[in-house]
């Protein structure tokens, strides 16, 4: 039910409405509505149970175990949401001076140089406001540097047949073309097509390891070296970087450049369209040319820099330094787990993944590399199953909704046919990653014995299944009153 189907003439909620403000002498007489806005009437307590209804019928990582692979959807600690809502924090204007708001620079400066400690990197820059803008600000870095040295000629960026599709996208977006280097059997970069590919037009690769294939390049420093000798950089997408957290770090396997989604290892909020951050991390060659603006300190104290102290700099993002409240949250989860906990978070989000993958296995689902170890993700595919029973991963994905599970990423990435990637994170438990077993042992048997079932799926939800492509193609976001 929408909430304008709640709506009675006449009904309001005076408690909470602003107080009446004539606006005739302000506003131009041709900018003024000539009807009221066609608003909901609704009560106080419609409000309150319509809204709360509708996230009960949500689910989330607060309700309900969520194996998005490549999305790393885990628990977001309390404290790091309380501390960041400190009056301290929330009060202060972004544009207030360096002077009056030395408490959270200091902050995000030492936010900055955790991040550079653990990525290998001379220098970090926290002020793209997501993920994607992190990797176009990687991008521009990149376009930026070899432009600096006359090297214009390179106008060609690679990427791995598997990687997310914002690579292309942002490559793009900075006024690259794209060249495909396909991947192994193993889920490996192809060397010889790598070695193929790279030339004078390399301006370089955009890659993430552990890989959306959930597996470690094992032949990163090969990797490395090829790109390096024909002229061009590495870019580390960060997505996957809570696998090696405190293992291993991009800067040692020779990346230039790195984004870093705080949402998927430093536990800030994710999904449902941001707030975000996606800081950006650079070797000492790509260091001039970081977005701004950068926090130094704390030489007497800490200040901003811009435009005049880093003149080679890419720019700005945004209006101010990032997404305050984001990064003060990753921030304190940093200072919670220490240089240890860091390191516990790999270990259990490995261990997590090839826990689970090895009991699927078991239980009768098929690994789409079976012969590598999962990082933290890793990928089943449901070939087979299709062909013996009709039942898709699609199909599978919404029965788990029955079952009390979201679904994992379904046909992505797209190399694999009917693949199901899944990611229990490191903040699940035992006790859930057997129960979600139990589903889908359940969900195989009923594929082979009641196919009809699972197709028709789900269930039990407050919405059953919807048409996918007429729902994308006939889009209603308007209430119309019929």
């Amino acid at each position: 039910m929408l909430i304008f189907e709640r709506s009675r003439p006449g009904r309001r909620s005076a408690a909470q409405s602003p107080a009446a403000r004539a606006a005739t002498g302000e506003i131009p007489q041709r900018h003024l509505r000539t009807r009221p806005p066609r608003l909901p009437e609704v009560s106080e307590l419609d409000v309150v149970r319509h809204y709360t209804g509708l996230s009960q019928k949500n689910y989330s990582i607060d309700t309900h175990f969520y194996p998005l692979g490549s999305c790393t959807m885990k628990y977001n600690p309390r404290a790091c949401n309380a501390a960041a809502l400190l009056p301290q924090f929330t009060d202060r204007h972004p544009a207030a001076p360096d002077d009056t708001g030395q408490g959270f620079l200091a902050c995000v400066h030492e936010l900055q140089e955790m991040l550079r400690e653990v990525t290998g990197m001379a220098q970090v820059s926290l002020a793209p406001m997501a993920g994607a803008q992190g990797e176009f600000a990687g991008v521009a870095m990149i376009r930026a540097y070899h432009d600096s040295r006359g090297d214009t000629q390179r106008r060609e960026i690679l990427v791995p047949d598997a990687a997310h599709g914002t690579n292309p996208a942002s490559a793009v977006m900075c006024g690259y073309s794209v060249r495909e280097i396909a991947t192994d059997a193993d889920g490996n970069v192809e060397l010889a097509a790598l070695r193929a590919a790279v030339g004078p037009r390399t301006a370089g690769l955009m890659l993430t390891n552990p890989s959306t294939l959930g597996v470690f390049e094992h032949s990163i420093l090969e990797i490395e070296r090829i790109v390096h000798e024909a002229g061009g950089l590495l870019y580390y997408d960060g997505a996957n970087l809570n696998a090696i957290l405190g293992m291993v770090k991009p800067g040692d396997m020779g990346f230039d450049v790195i984004h870093i989604n705080l949402h998927k290892t430093f536990s800030t909020p994710h999904g449902g369209g941001g707030p975000g951050a996606g800081p950006v991390g650079v070797n000492a060659k790509l260091a001039p040319f970081l977005p701004l603006p950068l926090v130094a300190g704390p030489d007497g104290e800490y200040r901003l820099l811009a435009e005049a102290d880093r003149p080679l700099s890419i720019g700005r993002l945004g209006a101010h330094l990032g997404n305050g409240g984001v990064l003060l949250r990753a921030y304190v989860y940093m200072r919670m787990l220490g240089a240890d906990g860091m390191r516990r978070v790999a270990e259990f989000s490995t261990l997590n993944a090839n826990y689970l993958m090895v009991e699927l296995q078991r239980a009768g689902f098929e690994v789409a590399f079976p012969r590598r170890r999962a990082s933290h993700e890793f990928i089943l595919t449901l070939r087979r199953l299709k062909e013996e029973t009709g039942v898709a991963a699609m199909d599978v994905a919404k029965r788990l909704l029955d079952k009390g599970f979201h679904a994992p990423t379904a046909y992505f990435p797209l190399l694999v046919p009917e693949c199901l990637l899944i990611e229990p994170t490191e903040t699940e438990s035992k006790q859930t990653l057997d129960a979600f077993v139990i589903a889908m042992k359940e969900i195989l048997r009923e594929a082979r014995e009641n196919p009809a079932l699972v197709k028709s799926a789900p269930h039990e939800t407050p919405v059953r299944r919807l048409d996918d492509v007429k729902a994308a193609r006939e889009l209603n976001l308007a209430w119309s009153g019929r």
